[in-house]
């Protein structure tokens, strides 16, 4: 029996999402799971330096470190509010919090922050972190990472079912019934991240509650076209993207269809977006699937998740009903790869991310 950690925090920057994992001999035992919302002043930071706000080395270098002690603070927390004795914790796999993702860049890079010298050191856990770069380096995207642990937990010999996760970018892992067909995954474009700032902008709400707002107006076709002409929506994959590229500048650059339009509408055609650019990326890479479970914290958005219902016509649910709860998948992923790297197994999938072979991810930081 393997005991892990996996903590997470997606582009949205909404929240650090901890949770404990049993892998045992059969399908990983979620133990305890706590979300904890990012200390305003550490967010802005964190966001301003992702959004494009230079930063000096120093100060680069307090917020990697500042960012690992509230992780650590996380972590220790979720292990007081429960009986699991820290001796009984193999590992801890710790994503980081993404403020660069660019895989098309020349060099292609990605970073994480969290310094896990720091987590290490305050929880008296091993602890594995930097799992994108290992994959770039070997020509990959370093992203989507997560489908071999949907491949793991959800794969029905059954049906063909894609995963979708709604965080702040939206990805998909296609995990065929025909056990024959490899898995397969890509980011699809943005999700949360254009509505949760819209939502900030107009509303001085982190987000779109339950996606009430986007459903109070229709989408304006127009706009929504503008936005779909993109020629991310039409590349083949492998493919990678993050709110370097969907932000709030290719917003902006995008609104002369938009002038005069109400707010609310502009959420609507942000929501439509989503669903419009998953659908169609769905119909092309994925056409035999007969189920779509949604993760991430746009699974809460009742919105977006019956749109997705009516435009691709299959049945949609949350992976609250197949036994993981949304907010927790992508950080059970990673306490789940952070034992693959413990036991020196690979945790990319060449297929998905375009890799030059399986390889190694994360590294290792001894207790």
């Amino acid at each position: 029996m393997t005991i892990a950690i996996g903590v997470m925090s997606g582009t949205s920057m909404d929240a650090v999402d901890a949770a404990i994992v049993d892998f045992g001999p059969k399908t990983p035992r979620l133990l305890a799971h706590q979300s904890t919302a990012w200390s305003p002043t550490l967010r802005e930071r964190l966001f301003s330096f992702a959004a494009g706000s230079p930063l000096t080395a120093d100060a680069l270098a307090s917020l990697d470190t500042e960012t690992g002690r509230f992780v650590a603070a996380q972590v220790n927390r979720l292990l007081e509010s429960t009986s699991i004795a820290r001796a009984q914790v193999d590992v801890i796999g710790c994503h980081g919090q993404t403020v660069a993702h660019l895989a098309e860049a020349n060099p292609a890079t990605t970073l994480q922050l969290g310094d896990a010298n720091v987590i290490a050191e305050a929880t008296g856990i091993t602890t594995i972190n930097d799992f994108r770069r290992r994959d770039m380096a070997a020509g990959g995207q370093g992203a989507p990472l997560a489908p071999a642990f949907h491949e793991a937990v959800l794969r029905d010999a059954k049906e063909s079912r894609v995963v979708l996760n709604l965080g702040g970018i939206a990805n998909i892992s296609v995990l065929p019934a025909d056990p024959q067909l490899p898995v397969t995954g890509f980011d699809t474009g943005p999700a949360n991240c254009l509505m949760d700032g819209w939502s900030r902008m107009h509303l001085g709400r982190p987000h779109d509650d339950a996606g009430a707002w986007a459903a109070s107006a229709t989408p304006d076709q127009p706009l929504l076209a503008a936005l779909l002409a993109d020629p991310y929506f039409d590349r083949p994959p492998p493919k990678s993207t993050g709110t370097q590229h969907f932000s709030a500048h290719w917003l902006r650059n995008r609104m002369t269809e938009a002038k005069g339009l109400d707010p609310a509408v502009v959420q609507a055609t942000l929501a439509e977006l989503t669903v419009a650019s998953v659908a169609q990326a769905i119909a092309r890479h994925a056409p035999d699937t007969a189920r779509i479970l949604v993760c991430g914290g746009g699974a809460k958005n009742d919105h977006v998740m019956r749109r997705l219902a009516d435009v691709t016509g299959l049945a949609v649910a949350s992976t609250a009903d197949y036994g993981v709860p949304p907010q927790a998948m992508e950080t059970m992923a990673f306490a789940w790869l952070a034992t693959r790297t413990l036991a020196g197994l690979n945790g990319n999938l060449p297929g998905v991310t375009g890799a030059d072979g399986p390889r190694i991810l994360g590294a290792i930081h001894p207790a």
